[in-house]
């Protein structure tokens, strides 16, 4: 039995894409207290680690990503308990996964709205290497081995203006049969509905490959444009936040 199947029954339950993305082995890596039969364990995806079994102070004090995500009331007190005023306590929103809630129409509508002024195409070399670039765009391409594994298990929506990446939407981790969206739009570019058409474009795209388009909201911002697009919230949680 591999290390994933042993500690695969710590996380059950859960609904979150990134943990299976660890589990099935596509991205990040695992931390357990003892390797022969673990008992508590730490999932690393991108900038979040999830803890599950038992809490565990020596594992938790090796939180390896900036957002920290307890499994249960248990962990969050040893969260505390370790990180004290190291970390900020905060909510991030689960979006409920309903396979058949998108409406084609609405989300056609939302992608012929862009204006002539903007070009709209999937990530490519070029685009990846512009996400790179800049801060506000890192993270849709990070969290895969170079532009190559991007472009071969992931893929992403991008608005060029002049052609300089000013929004996107892609495929932040990538799970059995669905993907985690990451969306987000230059901070000069804001409030001009340019996530909307990413955000859509990116949904009918992971439709048309068969695959769900998963969505996690880092905040109420998050979770309204993901009701527009055809989501639904299921429940805030707790993480922690380094500081």
């Amino acid at each position: 039995m591999t290390l994933l199947e042993k500690i695969a029954p710590l996380f059950c339950g859960w609904e979150e894409t990134m943990i299976w993305s660890v589990l099935q082995g596509h991205m990040g890596y695992a931390l357990v207290d003892e390797e022969a039969a673990p008992v508590s364990a730490q999932l690393v995806i991108g900038d979040l680690c999830f803890f599950g079994g038992q809490p565990n102070e020596a594992l938790a004090s090796q939180a390896a990503s900036e957002e920290i995500v307890p499994q249960n009331d248990a962990w969050s007190e040893t969260i505390e308990r370790v990180w004290g005023d190291r970390v900020t306590k905060r909510l991030r929103y689960a979006i409920q996964k309903e396979p058949a809630v998108f409406r084609r129409e609405l989300l056609e509508r939302y992608v012929n709205a862009l204006g002539a002024e903007y070009e709209l195409k999937l990530f490519d070399a070029s685009v990846c290497e512009q996400s790179l670039a800049e801060s506000w765009s890192r993270d849709f391409c990070s969290c895969f081995q170079g532009f190559d594994d991007f472009l071969k298990r992931g893929f992403g929506v991008a608005v060029l203006h002049k052609g300089a990446l000013v929004s996107g939407a892609s495929s932040y981790t990538v799970y059995s049969g669905g993907i985690e969206i990451e969306i987000d739009t230059k901070p000069e570019y804001r409030e001009r509905g340019l996530a909307t058409v990413c955000g859509a474009r990116l949904i009918l795209e992971a439709l048309d490959r068969g695959l769900y388009p998963s969505w996690d909201a880092f905040d109420l911002r998050s979770v309204s444009l993901a009701e527009k697009l055809g989501y639904h919230m299921s429940h805030p949680y707790v993480i922690y936040m380094k500081r």
